[in-house]
């Protein structure tokens, strides 16, 4: 190459980087440019409002009439509506629609006297219309980009029907699967669940909260609801500070420095504290030292439940409490802007922390573009043409495929073949069109999700029979009441039995109702409910080549089944798009790529279990058939399966660990290879452990992984850098270490791969 033509590349790289530098600089000060003015904006508002108007942006409540019919006349509903008309409202939760949104909003803007808009919140958890699998679910995945895909058309679906702010994601670090708002989360382990915190925050925001398909999320629920005792929901929770600091802190961190707009606090005591009323957590730490400059809402009701947790004496106690701690806005407790101004006149709350709230909340609507067009998010032409939107299903279809674990595949009886063979679909689950959409979906319409039936049915090639078997629950399954678990109805298993005894493969859908899990759905039992289990042994007695497919919200203890059942598929709660899904991977048009984010136990007296657990002074038995090590004497202490574990339909290996050390960490690589005839994605996954130190450190931590395609015979090299980012951690008083010493690297494809390493991290 002549050495002009070198130089005039040179010179139009220098070109590029010159403009994308300006480019970048130009949009660091346009930002800050725009922050100052919403500043000096929220300043000069503040300048024109009462003590009273102030508190009136704390408050939130929940629809409390139809907003388009008349005014109520008397009552509760009066008195808030007559609120809302003054300005002393500043948010409003449940309601939802162009139309409704535009009437509520019409109120405060054109009825009070400074017109300040409300933010309008929902729970728009894993889609609002067109639904997504559920959080748990998405985080099988490992895959950001599709998490992130995920929250972004759920977002746009809300926003459309006029909703500008979500309290998700939930970013709660659960080990407990009793807990039923497993589903809601990420998991067990905070190293991804910090990565899927940012993604999902990301998702809901986009790059410009003004844009109108975007809403403010809300990392939920500060902190410490996912250690609830006993995993009972509203139960205290009591973890020591190097958990607190280095397991349930790190997703809501993580959620921060993407740019999340709200926190929620959590309705659990932590140190004999409600989280409501809690300065460490939401002025110390959230506030000051992590400079949060978002706002704090209460969960619903939990300012006034501090009175039934015995840490204020009555409403106006606990309303001093939760404003001092720092929660800025009371949803539904109806404490704030009935109490705070006599608080303030007696002094009792200094009116700084007043204002300081009113300036987050305001500082937020002004971000999302309120005060430009308070009715930016009342759009009847854009909610038509959002809501359902053919290209979202396609979204979601493709997260749910991702969300999909292969627990188990004996004699690869999957894939299934896609002719000749005669398949019994046993299942009440299977022909189910409301329970794939999970838990959390309060906007969608029942009846929508493709069942495993449909899905199993576009594949015309094999004769398929169905038998229900038995029903999971009986009657009605709602969101707001307890479900009736079927415990005695056997009637229509000698159909199912007589089905699977003429099949060549018999797919049975088991598992739990979609509602049955999610918040208030705690579970003293991991096992399939009601008669489903007798259903499952009944079958395999005249059948043995069984595909158990789970749709469940949580890992459960499937002990039986794992030793007796050949294939089984981890199916989730997967959306709208579930059967397709699941019928593509049951087919082979999808290889499965998921691995666990929770480890699922083999007994529900093992619980809590989870991989990064700390070692005890007697971790493992003699040898000479001691009874006194830390073990169960009717169970193993490992779990079913482990965390970060799934299969593929095509086999992975991994070879030539190097670690080497630098002054910064080590570089890390390793070989990974298909050794299968079909092509296939893996999650590669990095653990590190700290043998001896300050603080002891857990037997293995996550610390990185990437996922990967390889084709049939490939070989790839996979790269990783360890710095003091992923080898350091917080000791008890929260201070962040990096100690010098020995590391011991492990690479795999789960949290219990045996691919060994090691390197000594120089003083």
């Amino acid at each position: 190459m002549k050495r002009s033509s070198i130089a005039g590349q040179e010179r139009f790289i220098f070109l590029v980087l010159f403009v994308l530098g300006v480019f970048t600089v130009v949009g660091q000060t346009s930002q800050t440019a725009l922050q100052k003015d919403i500043s000096e904006k929220v300043t000069a508002l503040l300048l024109k409002m009462t003590l009273e108007e102030k508190i009136g942006q704390m408050n939130q409540y929940n629809g409390f009439y139809n907003v388009t019919g008349p005014a109520p006349k008397d009552g509760d509903a009066a008195r808030k509506y007559d609120l809302l008309r003054k300005g002393y409202v500043g948010s409003m939760l449940n309601v939802r629609g162009v139309e409704n949104v535009r009437a509520v909003q019409k109120i405060a803007v054109e009825e009070s006297r400074l017109g300040i808009p409300l933010i309008i919140g929902f729970d728009v958890i894993h889609g609002y219309k067109t639904i997504a699998p559920i959080p748990l679910a998405e985080a099988a995945s490992w895959d950001m980009d599709a998490i992130q895909k995920s929250s972004e058309i759920a977002a746009a679906e809300a926003a459309a029907s006029g909703i500008n702010w979500t309290f998700a994601p939930m970013v709660d670090i659960s080990r407990d699967a009793r807990w039923g708002r497993v589903m809601e989360g990420a998991g067990e382990d905070p190293f991804l669940g910090s990565d899927i915190a940012a993604a999902r925050v990301r998702g809901f925001q986009g790059d410009d909260l003004s844009d109108p398909l975007t809403i403010a999320a809300c990392a939920k629920h500060w902190a410490a609801y996912g250690f609830a005792e006993a995993g009972r929901d509203y139960n205290r929770s009591d973890v020591g500070t190097s958990t607190l600091f280095n397991v349930v802190f790190p997703p809501f961190q993580a959620a921060k420095e993407a740019g999340v707009k709200t926190f929620m606090n959590s309705f659990n005591t932590l140190n004999g504290i409600p989280a409501t009323g809690d300065q460490f957590l939401q002025r110390e730490i959230l506030k000051d030292k992590w400079g949060f400059d978002g706002f704090v809402v209460s969960d619903w009701g939990s300012i006034r439940e501090m009175i039934a947790h015995g840490f204020a004496k009555d409403g106006k106690e606990a309303a001093r409490k939760a404003v001092i701690a720092g929660s800025d806005m009371d949803m539904e407790s109806d404490l704030y802007v009935t109490k705070l101004a006599m608080l303030v006149q007696e002094g009792k709350v200094d009116e700084s922390l007043i204002t300081d709230a009113a300036r987050r909340i305001l500082t937020v609507k002004y971000e999302l573009g309120l005060f430009d067009d308070p009715y930016r998010y009342c759009d009847e032409t854009r909610e038509k043409e959002i809501i359902y939107k053919e290209e979202y299903q396609d979204v979601v279809l493709d997260m749910a495929r991702k969300s999909i674990v292969l627990l188990k595949n004996e004699n690869n009886l999957l894939p299934l073949k896609k002719s000749g063979q005669k398949i019994a679909l046993i299942g009440a689950l299977a022909a189910d069109k409301s329970s794939p959409l999970g838990g959390w979906r309060i906007a969608s319409d029942d009846g929508t999700a493709v069942s495993v039936k449909e899905g199993m049915e576009a594949y015309t090639g094999n004769s398929l029979m169905y038998a229900k078997g038995a029903d999971v629950v009986i009657g009605d399954a709602t969101f707001i009441r307890e479900l009736t678990i079927n415990e005695t109805d056997t009637t229509a298993f000698a159909k199912a039995v007589f089905t699977a005894k003429n099949a060549d493969v018999v797919v049975m859908v088991l598992g739990e109702h979609g509602y049955m899990s999610g918040e208030g759905r705690s579970r003293a039992q991991l096992d399939l409910p009601g008669v489903q289990q007798e259903l499952l042994e009944a079958v395999y007695a005249v059948n043995k080549n069984i595909v158990l497919v789970l749709n469940n919200g949580r890992p459960l203890a499937i002990d039986w089944a794992a030793e007796h059942i050949p294939s089984i598929v981890e199916g989730w709660q997967l959306g709208s798009q579930a059967g397709n899904a699941i019928a593509e991977v049951l087919y082979g048009d999808y290889n499965p790529s998921g691995k666990l984010p929770m480890s699922f136990p083999r007994s529900v007296g093992q619980v809590p279990i989870y991989y990064n657990h700390k070692s005890t002074g007697r971790p493992e038995d003699a040898g000479d058939n001691l009874v006194f090590w830390s073990h169960y004497g009717d169970e193993s202490n490992d779990p079913l399966y482990v965390f970060g574990h799934g299969l593929s339909y095509t086999t992975f290996g991994y070879d030539t660990l190097k670690v080497e050390a630098n002054e910064n960490g080590a570089n890390v690589t390793v070989w990974v290879s298909n050794g299968g005839d079909v092509t296939g994605k893996e999650v590669v996954q990095l653990y590190i452990q700290d043998p001896f130190a300050s603080v002891t450190r857990p037997v293995r931590e996550l610390k990185g992984y990437e996922l990967i395609t390889l084709e049939p015979n490939e070989r790839k090299k996979i790269t990783f850098k360890l710095t003091g980012k992923e080898l350091g951690f917080y000791d008890n008083q929260g201070n962040w270490l990096v100690e010098p010493g020995d590391y011991n690297i492990f690479v795999g494809s789960s949290s219990a791969t045996k691919l060994k390493g090691s390197f000594v991290l120089a003083e």
